[in-house]
């Protein structure tokens, strides 16, 4: 089955932008003021643009939730659900990340209908977050255990605020997380949201893998590179770039959000 084919079937090289929430409720930078109906109220604006400006999915993210949190708790998932069913799109797929707890994504998915969710789920890995074990076992014995079997796993083999524990490269990772992790969609990312990820490893990775499962450049993606980055990747997740003054967590902008798409398109 291939599950990103069947939600992409009319996108060559699709492009998928993130939707990234406010703060939610129990997190540092919880907007209380504003409440769950503020969250809604900016996302659902955000989506807007970027269905108006032309992208193929779009991903919903808990972007703002600093510091993250490996285990999250179940209101996580209750606040994300509701926020995503508000605001999802009608005229194309969406998808759920959840940083950096992949249970949440997957409740969020399952219970919103969304077509793919991203997720760190293999590996161990030291990071901002501490030491981060992985279980992608589990993902997709939950995903099977839940009826979800069309659920697209987008798993990144660089996660962002994290390195490796142990000597193999991206391309090694990559390789057997196809292989024995069954990935869906492979992501590369850069260093940290926004960043970019050197175009040659981007390229080692495209080519250590099978060519019916994708490659996607994960972050760093700019008007300014994307031409070229397309060149190597089967497609692109992007956020921070797309948003006022290229600022991660600024709303987005719409003219911003229409150029990019039409210098990838281009």
């Amino acid at each position: 089955m291939n599950r990103f084919a069947a939600i992409f079937s009319t996108a060559d090289k699709p492009l998928i932008a993130m939707a990234h929430l406010p703060a939610l409720p129990g997190t540092p930078l919880y907007d209380a003021g504003a409440g769950i109906q503020g969250i809604i109220d900016q996302v659902d604006a955000d989506v807007a643009l970027l269905v108006d400006a032309g992208f193929d999915a779009v991903m919903f993210c808990n972007e703002n939730d600093r510091p993250y949190e490996l285990e999250a708790g179940p209101e996580a998932a209750a606040v994300m659900a509701r926020v995503v069913t508000e605001c999802r799109p009608a005229s194309i797929p969406f998808g759920v990340d959840y940083l950096w707890d992949s249970r949440i994504a997957l409740a969020t998915a399952v219970a919103t209908g969304a077509r793919f969710m991203r997720e760190v789920v293999t590996g161990v890995w030291e990071s901002d977050m501490g030491l981060w074990h992985t279980n992608a076992a589990h993902t997709l014995r939950e995903r099977r255990r839940l009826d979800h079997e069309d659920l697209a796993i987008f798993m990144n083999v660089t996660p962002e605020f994290a390195s490796p524990i142990g000597s193999r490269t991206p391309a090694q990772m990559a390789r057997s997380t196809v292989v024995s992790s069954l990935a869906d969609v492979i992501l590369v990312s850069g260093p940290m949201a926004g960043a970019e990820p050197a175009a040659q490893t981007l390229r080692e990775v495209r080519e250590s893998v099978p060519d019916e499962v994708p490659v996607l450049l994960n972050t760093g993606a700019r008007e300014e590179n994307i031409a070229e980055l397309l060149k190597i990747a089967d497609g692109c997740v992007v956020g921070s770039s797309l948003k006022v003054d290229g600022h991660t967590w600024n709303p987005v902008d719409a003219d911003r959000a229409r150029r990019f798409v039409e210098v990838a398109r281009a």
